[in-house]
C-alpha cells in the first residue's frame, strides 16, 4: 500500500474525488488542489489510464521535516529511490514552497537536485543527468510550514493531453477541466449534449468519450512517465497491458446524441478535425447560438462561452444569451463564466453554482433548469 495524490483544478477536486470512487479507488480524501488515495502500483497506473479529470499522479516518497537547507538535503539523502532512478534515466525537478523559512522554490529544487546526485555518486559511482524538457523521472517537492513531501510523477506528459488536440482557437479549456464540468453540471449521459458556442469541440468530444466509456489512455500517444523508469518491469508491463485490455472490454457502442456548433466556421472545421481525430462521432456545424432554438427532445447544454478578460465581447451578448437560454423549456443550461453578467441576464437563480478556476482565472459554473 502507497500514497498517492491526483491534482486537479481548483474546484474540481470533488468532481475528481467521485470520479475516483466510481472507479473503485479506495482510501480517498479530497484536499486542495487534488485528491489523496491509497493502494498498490496498478491502482495508480489505472488512475492515468482512466482519470477523465486528474491532471497528474503523484506517488509520495518521502516526508520529514525541513525548517532550512541542510536539513532538505539530508532528508532527501536517506531516501532510496534507486528503484525507479538509477544513472540510467534522466531527472527533473519542480519545487514549491508555503509559509516556512524556506522561501525560494529555486533553492528548494537545487538542494534536492544535490541530494539525490550525491546519493547516486556514493552508490553507483555515477549520476543522472539533469533534462528540463522531457525527463525520465520528473521529482516533485512541496515545502509547507517547515515539512517537505517528495513526489514522483506517475504521469510524465500531464494528463490533460489526451493527443486530439494540438491546435487550439482562443480561450481554449483543457481537457481535463471540460470533463470536471460535464461532472459538475449533473450531464447523466442519457440526454441530449448540446455546446452551442463549442470552439475547438473539446466539451463535446469529452462528453462523446465520457458517455461511451473510452477511457483517456485509449487516446494518448507516448509512453507515461513510469513507463520510463527503472522499475518498469515485465510485471508491471503486463498490469498495464491488464488494465488497457480491461478499458477496452468496457467501451460501450451506444450513446446519446451529441453536438457542436459555433458561428465562427474556422472554429467549426476544428472541432471536425479534432473529433475525427479522437475518433468520436459528433455532429458539428456552424450556428450562432443567438439562433438555437434546442433540442427534440429536451437536451443539456454545456458551454465555455467568450467571456472576461480574455475575449472581446459586444457589451449586448449578455442579454442576448440569456434571451436565448431562457426560450429552452425543458433543457438544462449550464454555462463557465469569469462574472455574474450572464446570471443577471438570465433573471433567473441558478440551480447550481460551483466555484472553479479555469488557468489562473477564478470562474463560476452556473446551471439552470428552464421551465
Amino acid at each position: 500500500m502507497s500514497e498517492y495524490f491526483a491534482t486537479a483544478a481548483k474546484g474540481t477536486e470533488g468532481a475528481l474525488r467521485d470520479e475516483l470512487r466510481e472507479l473503485g479507488i479506495r482510501h480517498i480524501r479530497a484536499d486542495r488542489g487534488g485528491v489523496h488515495f491509497g493502494g498498490v502500483f496498478s491502482d495508480a497506473m489505472r488512475v492515468c489510464y482512466e482519470s477523465r479529470i486528474a491532471m497528474r499522479v503523484l506517488w509520495r516518497r518521502g516526508s520529514f521535516p525541513a525548517p532550512d537547507g541542510d536539513a532538505l538535503y539530508e532528508g532527501v539523502r536517506e531516501l532510496d529511490l534507486s528503484d525507479v532512478l538509477t544513472p540510467e534515466q534522466s531527472l527533473s525537478i519542480s519545487a514549491t514552497v508555503k509559509n516556512g523559512a524556506l522561501t525560494h522554490s529555486g533553492f528548494v529544487g537545487q538542494r534536492t537536485k544535490d541530494a539525490l546526485v550525491d546519493a547516486q555518486r556514493e552508490q553507483f559511482g555515477k549520476r543522472s543527468d539533469v533534462d528540463r524538457e522531457d525527463a525520465d523521472v520528473k521529482v516533485t517537492v512541496h515545502v509547507v510550514k517547515d515539512h517537505a513531501d517528495l513526489y514522483l510523477d506517475l504521469a510524465g506528459t500531464p494528463l490533460h493531453r489526451r493527443g486530439y488536440r494540438s491546435e487550439a482557437r482562443e480561450a481554449p479549456i483543457k481537457e481535463t477541466l471540460a470533463a470536471a464540468m460535464l461532472r459538475l453540471a449533473g450531464w447523466d449521459r442519457k440526454r441530449t449534449l448540446i455546446d452551442p458556442m463549442c470552439g475547438s469541440g473539446t466539451i463535446a468530444i469529452e462528453a462523446w468519450l465520457w458517455a461511451h466509456a473510452v477511457a483517456p489512455g485509449m487516446l494518448r500517444k507516448g509512453r507515461y512517465g513510469f513507463e520510463r523508469w527503472a522499475s518498469h518491469d515485465p510485471r508491471k508491463k503486463d498490469a498495464l497491458i491488464a488494465i488497457r485490455d480491461k478499458a477496452k472490454a468496457k467501451v460501450l457502442r451506444d450513446g446519446p446524441q451529441v453536438l457542436a456548433f459555433d458561428v465562427d466556421s474556422h472554429a467549426v472545421a476544428l472541432a471536425r478535425k479534432l473529433a475525427q481525430r479522437a475518433e468520436v462521432h459528433i455532429r458539428c456545424d456552424r450556428l450562432d447560438v443567438r439562433d438555437f432554438q434546442g433540442t427534440d427532445p429536451a437536451g443539456h447544454v454545456v458551454t465555455n462561452p467568450p467571456y472576461g478578460i480574455r475575449i472581446e465581447r459586444g457589451e449586448s451578448f449578455d442579454s442576448e444569451l440569456g434571451a436565448a437560454f431562457s426560450r429552452l423549456s425543458g433543457h438544462r443550461v449550464s454555462v463557465i463564466c469569469q462574472d455574474r453578467e450572464l446570471e443577471d441576464a438570465i433573471r433567473a437563480r441558478p440551480v447550481q453554482e460551483h466555484a472553479l478556476w479555469n488557468g489562473d482565472l477564478e470562474c463560476r459554473l452556473f446551471s439552470w433548469d428552464f421551465r
